[in-house]
């Protein structure tokens, strides 16, 4: 390619600071922004930087070593956070096995970024929209560290020849997100013949929030689980976080607490006490690894006979909202699920009856399960759009949205409150509020073929 007339990071900066707050109608020369996804980045790279869109393989400024990417934010009542994964560049599978981290497209492509932060706005026309912040960022080292892992975990499975396993949930920071026209776009890979989805390398939306709030807000960095980055040169975060907690396994939940020095009657005192395990002061949940890999912890009480008694529910939707969505793969339900880890706090009962810890455990849900949940998905928006049956029980008020027995994977159940806790259904009837629940079979199941637990 001929490369572009801003030849160092600096130039590169400075003409994309000269585009705050200029609506980006006055920027389009080209009627790009009405191509849709995408079309921000595109219409600053031809319109204000004056050059055509370069090959995949390149930097968009391969002079400067920089690659230009849009970015969305949203801002509510809860503060802002990004409005997606960043979508970095497409793999190929047959070229990218036999590289290393250095020499992989991602980070020939991505290790500098001009970031151009936008805030997205319903209703509002993209024309409306102004670029807010410029930022030329470069992965600090502790983010960094996690990253080349992430990067082993994807390649590592294109080496085994399971690229059609990988799920954006697999990895922390970086992920392989699904990429093309639809979901079903195929490419090769080279040791299976099998066809995987095409994906590309992504940073997490959950990554995205956190850089944001840190490096534009200006809010300030969390508390870490790993103090020293460079512990990380050695070994992976999920095995650092096991290791810390192996030596408390076989303690009750008294005995941790006892051990610990936590005195609380709380709800999430097993979080609490998770945390002290790891070293630090407030909720794991908060801490700036976590946040910033969408993990979640969650306590599973696996009773002798190795079933649980709770399933896992998501957040309450909202029937109105949901039975707008047509794409699974661009539904909340899916961003909440596809790129999440769960770190599983398991408690084992013994014989005696007491619960001790038994181990930590993270978890992703495969892709085939996913797909599985995308069917209980569908099934939800098919029965909304075409109006719940809702019927007297001795119980309350039954409907005949997707009931467990109906998938081994996942089904909606009520999470209000209580029966005063509703919500409005699409035709404007009251309904108590639903949200999409992981079948505590389907979790016990995914603990017993992980290891350890009673059959």
């Amino acid at each position: 390619m001929n490369g572009t007339s801003y030849r160092t990071k600096e130039a590169v900066l400075k003409r994309a600071q000269e585009a705050i707050g200029i609506p980006l109608g006055e920027i389009d020369k080209t009627g790009r922004l009405r191509t849709g996804k995408g079309a921000v980045g595109t219409t600053i790279e031809e319109s204000w930087y004056g050059y055509a869109p370069n090959s995949e393989s390149e930097p968009d400024f391969p002079e400067a070593g920089v690659e230009l990417k849009a970015a969305a934010y949203l801002q509510g009542r809860t503060g802002v956070r990004a409005k997606e994964r960043l979508v970095c560049n497409i793999i190929n599978y047959m070229e990218e096995h036999d590289k290393t981290f250095e020499t992989s497209s991602f980070w020939h492509k991505c290790h500098d970024l001009l970031l151009l932060f936008y805030r997205h706005l319903d209703g509002v026309p993209k024309t409306a929209f102004t670029i807010e912040k410029a930022l030329l960022f470069q992965f600090p080292p502790e983010d960094l560290a996690v990253i080349r892992q992430d990067w082993e975990t994807i390649i590592g499975k294109v080496r085994t020849g399971q690229a059609h396993l990988l799920s954006e949930g697999d990895t922390f920071y970086l992920a392989a997100c699904t990429k093309g026209a639809s979901a079903k776009t195929l490419r090769e890979q080279p040791f299976s013949p099998l066809k995987a989805k095409q994906r590309a390398y992504s940073l997490k939306a959950s990554y995205m929030t956190r850089l944001l709030q840190t490096y534009i807000f200006g809010e300030a960095q969390s508390e870490r689980v790993v103090k020293d980055w460079r512990d990380l040169r050695q070994k992976r975060f999920d095995r650092y976080v096991v290791e810390k907690i192996a030596p408390y396994t076989g303690m009750t939940q008294a005995q941790l607490q006892e051990a610990l020095q936590v005195h609380s009657t709380a709800k999430n005192l097993n979080e609490l006490l998770l945390a002290k395990m790891l070293g630090v002061r407030g909720r794991i949940a908060a801490t700036e690894e976590f946040r910033r890999a969408q993990i979640f912890p969650r306590t599973v009480r696996v009773r002798r006979d190795g079933s649980i008694r709770e399933s896992m529910p998501f957040p309450a939707f909202d029937p109105v909202r949901l039975s707008q969505e047509s794409i699974w793969e661009q539904s909340v339900l899916y961003e909440q699920l596809a790129p999440a880890r769960f770190l599983f706090v398991v408690f084992q009962e013994t014989d005696s009856g007491d619960y001790v810890l038994d181990r930590v455990q993270f978890w992703n849900i495969p892709e085939a399960d996913l797909a599985e949940v995308g069917r209980v998905w569908e099934r939800t928006v098919q029965t909304l759009k075409r109006g719940v049956r809702l019927t007297p029980t001795p119980r309350g008020v039954g409907n005949d949205l997707p009931k467990q027995a109906e998938s081994p994977v996942a089904h909606v159940r009520p999470h209000g409150r209580d029966g005063r806790d509703t919500c409005s259904l699409p035709d404007g009837r009251q309904i108590i509020k639903q949200s999409f629940w992981l079948n505590n079979t389907y979790i016990a199941q995914q603990l017993r073929q992980t290891g350890g637990l009673a059959r």
